[in-house]
């Protein structure tokens, strides 16, 4: 940084327009807070892009948007939430994650302090996951035109040779593994939002689950036929999208579904299903009933995945129904594309 540049005040500023203006103050802003937060070789070298080796085998690429309100929320702040979602979109595939990128949108009079935090959450998150960022871009809006700040990231990572996970790989007979319990992260954002206070604090699951999966994919190999983060809509939507792409009904055991007793005491406050409830660090995988015992096993012996569960198999279904089976001997068909419940069955 030159010596007539004045530091950021990072106590007490805030950003503003100059800031997203391609000038002095823009690099100020880059140099002294995003590269601080990011650090590394690519980021040094103050290029618009980034050059790094391709691995051999197939790459995977994903992008996505992150506009969590509140920005901050117990387990995690929007930041290190863009490191975990994007990881994991790569993490599904089977892949090990490489490198990312972010855009951010700051509104004008965002304080400097908020955006420090969130920034040194994504370089911690992406530390920790063994990941750099590598590049990315800032621009500033006016007062009004963005809730605080905006990011969008996009990321790549190299699969294995010869895996190749997806929804038409399912067959009846498949068992379904979930990860951990549901509905941690969208009850800890919730409860925030709405100042709600519980005798057991709720935390956000958010999470990068690549390591989780690389001890699953060594354990059950190409028996793995698909992974999915359960995120926005929950188990029930992730559920109903694989029924939809495997043309195949599912069958799952509702009590085997782990929910923690805070988190489903939240839901009914709240008048919500923990099966619809946002996940960040959880994922659902459909694997061949040979290996299921293996993956299993596996999942429960890492940290993330030490509270994993079979909670149903695959069937054969034109109606690609999802059948919510009851310790009773009974149980519920929902389609969850058309939120319709049918009657209860036998």
């Amino acid at each position: 940084m030159s010596m007539h540049q004045r530091r950021l005040d990072l106590r007490s500023g805030c950003v503003d327009l100059s800031h997203g203006a391609g000038g002095r103050a823009m690099a100020q802003l880059i140099a002294g807070l995003f590269h601080e937060a990011f650090g590394n070789e690519w980021l040094a070298r103050g290029n618009d892009q980034s050059a790094f080796d391709v691995a051999a085998g197939r790459m995977v690429m994903t992008t996505d948007g992150y506009v969590v309100s509140p920005l901050f929320f117990p387990g995690g702040n929007i930041g290190s939430l863009a490191v975990h979602g994007t990881v994991n979109d790569i993490a599904m595939a089977g892949a090990r994650p490489l490198y990312l990128s972010a855009s951010f949108i700051i509104e004008e009079g965002f304080a400097f302090a908020d955006l420090k935090r969130i920034a040194d959450a994504m370089g911690e998150a992406a530390r920790e996951a063994g990941i750099a960022i590598i590049t990315g871009d800032t621009k500033v809006v006016e007062r009004g035109k963005a809730d605080g700040v905006f990011i969008s990231t996009a990321g790549v990572g190299v699969l294995p040779e010869g895996l190749d996970l997806s929804a038409d790989r399912a067959r009846p007979g498949d068992r379904v593994l979930l990860s951990g319990s549901l509905g941690d992260h969208g009850v800890a954002i919730m409860s925030k939002r709405q100042n709600l206070t519980f005798d057991t604090e709720i935390v956000s699951d958010s999470a990068s689950l690549h390591d989780l999966v690389a001890d699953m994919v060594a354990a059950g190999g190409q028996g793995i036929r698909l992974m999915r983060d359960p995120t926005r809509g929950g188990l029930a939507a992730t559920m109903n999208e694989i029924a939809q792409q495997s043309n195949l009904g599912f069958r799952l055991q509702e009590e085997a579904i782990p929910v923690k007793p805070a988190v489903a005491a939240a839901c009914e406050l709240l008048g919500l299903d923990p099966l619809h409830v946002a996940n960040e660090g959880k994922l659902v995988a459909v694997v061949a009933p040979e290996v299921a015992d293996a993956v299993l096993a596996a999942m429960t012996r890492h940290p993330l995945g030490r509270d994993a569960a079979d909670i149903g198999e695959a069937v054969a279904d034109d109606h690609r129904f999802v059948q919510m089976a009851t310790s009773f001997g009974g149980g519920r068909i929902v389609d969850w594309l058309s939120g319709e419940q049918l009657p209860r069955i036998c």
